[in-house]
């Protein structure tokens, strides 16, 4: 790395993945240390600032991320991806989660940076998702040696086409991870799920949610943001991820009947802003839990496919491909797969601010 970043900058080339945007980087052109890892990034992002005025970060919690990606020594593992969330108005940078919106990126970005070759044609790579410990296979297709971006494949939550990139995704641990189907969190009746991404599904007429409500409807309910809240900091322990109150995940969703001929109406808590669209992992994750039987949001679903869920979400709606089965101790697993596309917007070098 440059003795002086802040006078040489850091290769960087920032992606749109799915329904997100971050900052994509190699592992070996940033500090290792995660401290000074995490310092740099808020430098980066223009953290901590309602606005990001002084950095590249897009004042959103969907355009504060950041994606590190390397070569992996795992055995049938072809790139190890570490996700960042940073957010945007505190010092604070999280990888108590994964992304699968950027998750899109990572296969095209490591053609781009030499740490992959192209495989003709069609291009499938193994990647371990750092964070949790999962292991994901992207396929996109490729043309002379590098990505193709161009395409007609369109997702809800972002405008235009681009090409596809099939993402799937087979979980380690169980799909309930207390066990129970329903749990009593803080008064209310929830199913804590983990499928890639740990989620709580949440009835929304028990926080006076219709699911017709807009995000910025939603936010401006204080009373719900609070809850929701208070729901997902005590919920955070049965996770076993400690104390939540200062992390991002769980992400949080209030469940409604659909409106728009899909099997369930979504609202996410991502986790103080309400998601516009839905994340591929918290999708894989709503998906799953709503064909439990008596998992809250069962009785509100309408599910007609064995495999594809239409999740309704504020701008459309997405497909989460789930299969769901008990094995031999009984406990729920499921396995996933979610059509996205990625584009690279700009390459080149990023300058962090001199100090937070």
């Amino acid at each position: 790395m440059p003795a002086d970043l802040v006078r040489d900058g850091v290769p960087c080339m920032l992606m749109r993945g799915g329904t997100s945007k971050g900052a994509y980087f190699l592992a070996a052109d940033v500090p290792a240390d995660p401290t000074a890892r995490d310092d740099l990034m808020l430098r980066i992002m223009g953290s901590p600032d309602p606005a990001q005025i002084d950095g590249i970060g897009g004042a959103h919690p969907l355009t504060s991320k950041v994606a590190i990606v390397s070569r992996s020594a795992e055995p049938g593992v072809d790139l190890d991806y570490l996700f960042l969330q940073v957010v945007v108005d505190e010092p604070v940078v999280s990888h108590t989660q994964t992304c699968g919106n950027l998750l899109a990126g990572v296969g095209p970005f490591a053609v781009e940076r030499g740490l992959i070759a192209a495989q003709g044609e069609q291009t499938s790579v193994r990647i371990r998702l750092v964070n949790t410990g999962d292991v994901a296979t992207a396929s996109f297709a490729t043309a002379d040696g590098m990505p193709v971006y161009d395409g007609e494949t369109r997702i809800d939550g972002v405008p235009g086409t681009a090409c596809p990139i099939d993402l799937s995704l087979s979980g380690g641990g169980p799909l309930l991870p207390t066990g129970e189907v329903v749990d009593t969190v803080a008064g209310h009746r929830v199913t804590l799920v983990d499928n890639g991404m740990p989620v709580v599904l949440m009835d929304g007429a028990e926080f006076g949610v219709t699911g017709a409500e807009t995000p910025a409807e939603l936010e401006a309910r204080d009373e719900v943001r609070d809850e929701v809240e208070r729901v997902r900091c005590a919920a955070g322990a049965l996770f076993g991820l400690g104390d939540v109150c200062a992390q991002t995940v769980p992400k949080m969703f209030l469940l409604s009947a659909p409106r728009l001929g899909g099997a369930i109406g979504t609202r996410a808590f991502i986790p103080h802003r309400v998601h516009t669209s839905i994340g591929v992992l918290m999708a894989a994750s709503v998906a799953a839990g709503i064909r439990i039987p008596g998992a809250v949001g069962s009785e509100l679903a309408r599910i007609d496919d064995a495999e594809a869920t239409e999740l309704e979400h504020p701008t459309g709606t997405f497909t989460a491909r789930v299969s769901v089965g008990r094995d031999v101790d009984g406990a729920w697993r499921a396995t996933s797969a979610s059509l996205r596309t990625a584009r690279k917007l700009f390459d080149g070098r990023v300058f962090p601010r001199p100090r937070i």
